[in-house]
């Protein structure tokens, strides 16, 4: 049995502008260290998934500087390893011409060709804005087991969790894990099982799914596929009970960002050494802390040079707080400059972004205040 791996890079560029404006959302960084496209490629290579598709959409070039040729998650190979998939456009040419795919099925047309050459008997495909750590292996014996058409990964969430947010597809499921219905409004209160959109599915159904979606002119999975199907063909769901996420907005990446620096979080997500997640290796210097620097319950990455004050807080690579300042709440990214006297509350820095000394400046943790990459305050 040979499996490959399909993940999907853009899923919610058009809710996260804010993040999005110039990288392909698979790149947005994440965790001091990490980008979200780390955790969906860590999974398939922890389960010995080696051959991997990458879907592009645009705004990808971030995204080629991050993965290179995937040495770093071992994918570096002759036979195998990762692809990335930029737009074809002529896979599905009866639609308007020049148009780019806008929907995870066209983007599946899109890849007909990775799909129909990787050789694999099972294809995972995955969303990159979903945090989690698990074990594909576990789904895929599943799979098998229950002779599914496709298995979906739930996750039971609690609506006040604010994990998946509103907008999640909501999955109901009988006592078989069989799925019987789907839904695009989550409740506001109670439980209720997420979907995650982290499937399997053999590879002969998935080449069926595109050639029929092409010749009926079907654009959307959840509609014309999966909901379709829920009555005629067994579609299953995998709950999963670790660690799970969505970020699909500014507000949902800043608060998912600040469970990071909840112990047990960072323990589900990152302690397993069975299942590390992977990214591109950068050797830094050891951060620099002032005598006058004062840290706590706060995410530092390697680089930074700190002399002021940094509260519950993730600080990236190479960033610098100046004496005096004070930083609670706040997500830096890689190379921000904090001046001195400076003080910051709920606030998001993109990369390369300069605070002058002097400035006072605050969001709220439903609105934070976002600094756009390279900007100076």
């Amino acid at each position: 049995m040979t499996v490959a791996g399909l993940i999907f890079s853009n899923k919610q560029e058009q809710g996260f502008p804010e993040m999005t404006r110039r990288r392909t959302t698979a790149s947005i960084p994440f965790g001091c260290r990490y980008r979200l496209i780390d955790f969906p490629l860590s999974n398939m290579v922890n389960s010995d998934i080696t051959t991997v598709g990458v879907v592009t959409h645009y705004n990808y070039q971030s995204l080629m500087d991050h993965i290179g040729a995937g040495k770093d998650w071992d994918l570096a190979r002759r036979s195998g390893g990762i692809k990335l998939l930029p737009p074809y456009i002529t896979a599905y040419e009866n639609h308007a011409a020049g148009k780019l795919y806008e929907s995870r099925l066209e983007a599946l047309m899109g890849s007909a060709n990775f799909i129909n050459r990787c050789g694999a008997d099972y294809i995972v495909l995955s969303d990159c804005d979903v945090i989690m750590n698990i074990d594909l292996s576990a789904v895929i014996e599943e799979h098998i087991r229950t002779e599914a058409y496709i298995t979906l990964v739930a996750k039971k969430v609690n609506a006040k969790d604010s994990l998946f947010g509103q907008n999640a597809d909501v999955l109901g499921i009988d006592e078989n894990g069989r799925v019987t219905s789907l839904s695009y409004t989550a409740p506001t209160k109670g439980n209720y099982y997420a979907n995650t959109y982290l499937m399997v599915v053999s590879r002969a159904d998935l080449q069926n799914i595109v050639s029929d979606s092409i010749a009926h002119r079907y654009t959307s999975f959840s509609h014309d596929i999966l909901i379709r199907q829920l009555k005629k063909k067994n579609v299953h769901a995998y709950v999963f009970d670790g660690f799970c996420a969505s970020i699909n907005s500014l507000e949902s990446y800043f608060n998912i960002s600040m469970k990071m620096l909840d112990e047990d979080v960072r323990a589900d997500l990152f302690a397993n050494r069975d299942r590390q997640i992977f990214t591109k290796v950068r050797n830094s210097a050891p951060t620099k802390y002032d005598s006058a620097a004062k840290v706590s319950n706060s995410m530092i990455a390697d680089g930074c040079t700190i002399e002021g004050v940094v509260e519950n807080s993730i600080i990236f690579r190479g960033v610098h707080v100046g004496r005096g300042s004070v930083v609670k709440n706040c997500i830096l990214l890689q190379d921000t400059y904090v001046g001195s006297n400076v003080t910051l509350n709920c606030v998001v820095a993109d990369k390369n972004v300069i605070i002058k000394e002097g400035r006072t400046l605050s969001g709220h943790e439903t609105m934070p205040f976002f600094i756009d990459k390279g900007a100076t305050v």
